[in-house]
């Protein structure tokens, strides 16, 4: 008989998610994690980020106190050190939480790094740096070096800042998002290699606190993921704060100093030129953690660095399974958490509904946040669908305008055949929290027809959501 039921190696959204689920149906449980609990998200990613952010946020509202009819006594700006503290104690907090959910659902920890032997059997090592629980170092009689076996084993390790030759991080002059949530110092001018989430969330998160910030992006548009009228508006929102972007354009070449550091970068045309800064952050994606896990002995097949699943997250060898980052684009926690459940359920035989990665939301916590789901404009095109497109912007809501927040749009694309909403964009005031609303709607296969006749609360930002919608017919109300 094996010692466990199920082995999920790496405890992030994904992990930590599949051992509550499969806790949750009955079945013996074991996850195996080599640092920190609740993985790069809760310390190093989603959550910490966006603990800065607030702060930058928070600031940002307090420079224009006026503009809200208030008067702020004394000065008013950030204290750095303190803003990190906050992110790090948040981070903390997380951590303590899924500590507190695996004791819960009765999921052992085992404290190392855990390599494939077998399909069924992993050997868990030291990592040659201590493991770390949110309070310490782990007690005494945790469970950890040995060998371990399970009838399913998930892997689910993550992935990695990718890092590009000649231009490698060296967490000083250059650095990762682990460097950029918790600066010594304030720099005051910054370079982003990058404009994905990663890279924006921090572009705009500096800036804020008053760097002077440059990003350079290789693709023709910053967010190169998003509908392209969102990354153009979104750009002039960056522009007017200060940010100065550069697209189509690559860094060549970083000369390192005591204190900065010089990049050279080109655009597409040919055009070369120099920007100096004190620092600079790579953001320019993630590598996936396949490697010294014992796949290829095992014969798990990779497919473009990530390991190769189907839709119930199985891999080509009996009873090994991958989720999460470590399984592909998009490398998203949310995406990561429903493939863990997905996962389990299959293994207990549920029949999951497999994933469907165009209803995968995307978001991004800049200033304005960001936030999409299903196709852009420019792949329902490509898909081969007639189009009806809708547009409305945030200037016509009352809500927004009376937030004092009144920059953003939303853009709804449907097939103009079926009434099937396709894809929906938005760039402005918590979108991010609002964007959900289109994503219930695409998986009840909701059609324009019903949204049109769905009653929206006034005043509020989501009403910008069903003038979108009447927009794309042709009804619009309030533009």
């Amino acid at each position: 008989m094996a010692d466990y039921d199920i082995i999920i190696i790496g405890s992030g959204p994904g992990g930590y998610v599949a051992a509550i689920r499969a806790a949750q149906l009955g079945f013996r449980t074991a996850i195996v994690e080599r640092e920190h609990l609740a993985g790069i998200c809760s310390n190093w990613g989603c959550i910490p980020t966006k603990a800065l952010l607030r702060s930058a946020e928070i600031l940002h509202y307090g420079q224009h106190a006026k503009d809200y009819g208030l008067t702020l006594e004394g000065s008013f700006k950030a204290d750095l050190d303190a803003v990190v503290k906050r992110s790090r104690g948040i981070a903390v907090r997380m951590n303590n939480g899924v500590q507190f959910l695996m004791k819960k659902n009765k999921v052992d920890v085992i404290w190392g790094e855990a390599r494939l032997t077998k399909a069924n059997t992993i050997v868990v090592a030291p990592t040659g740096k201590p493991a770390m629980q949110p309070q310490g170092p782990i007690p005494k009689g945790a469970k950890g070096e040995g060998t371990y076996t399970a009838d399913h084993i998930i892997v689910a390790t993550g992935a990695r800042p990718r890092v590009l030759p000649g231009l490698e991080p060296d967490g000083k002059l250059i650095w990762t998002y682990f460097e950029a949530l918790v600066p010594p110092a304030m720099p005051k001018s910054l370079v982003v290699m990058g404009s994905g989430a990663i890279g924006i969330e921090f572009a705009s998160f500096y800036r804020t606190l008053g760097a002077e910030v440059t990003v350079v992006e290789v693709m023709p548009q910053v967010v190169p993921v998003e509908d392209a009228e969102i990354g153009a508006f979104a750009r002039k929102a960056f522009e007017k704060q200060g940010i100065k972007i550069l697209t189509s354009t690559k860094v060549t070449k970083v000369e390192k100093g005591p204190n900065s550091i010089t990049a050279h970068v080109e655009d597409d045309k040919g055009n070369k030129q120099t920007i100096q800064a004190e620092r600079m952050i790579s953001a320019v994606g993630v590598v996936a953690n396949v490697e010294n896990l014992g796949l290829e002995a095992l014969g798990v097949k990779l497919d473009r660095g990530v390991i190769a699943i189907d839709g119930l997250c199985r891999t080509n060898v009996k009873g090994i399974y991958a989720i999460g980052d470590v399984a592909g684009p998009p490398m998203l926690a949310h995406k990561a958490e429903h493939e863990g459940v997905i996962c389990v359920e299959a293994i207990k035989g549920l029949h999951p509904h497999p994933m469907d990665k165009t209803m995968i939301p995307g978001c991004t916590y800049c200033h304005p946040q960001i936030a999409s789901v299903g196709l852009t404009e420019a792949r329902a095109k490509e898909a081969g669908h007639q189009l009806k497109v809708g547009r409305f912007n945030f200037v016509a809501n009352g809500k927004a305008v009376a937030l004092g927040e009144d920059s953003g749009m939303v853009k709804t694309i449907f097939d103009a055949k079926t009434g099937k909403l396709l894809g929906a964009h938005m760039v402005g005031p918590e979108v991010t929290e609002l964007i959900q609303g289109f994503v219930v709607a695409m998986n009840l296969e909701t059609t324009e027809e019903e949204l049109m006749h769905t009653i929206f609360p006034h005043p509020t930002l989501s009403e910008t959501m069903k003038e979108a919608v009447l927009d794309a017919y042709g009804k619009v109300l309030n533009a």
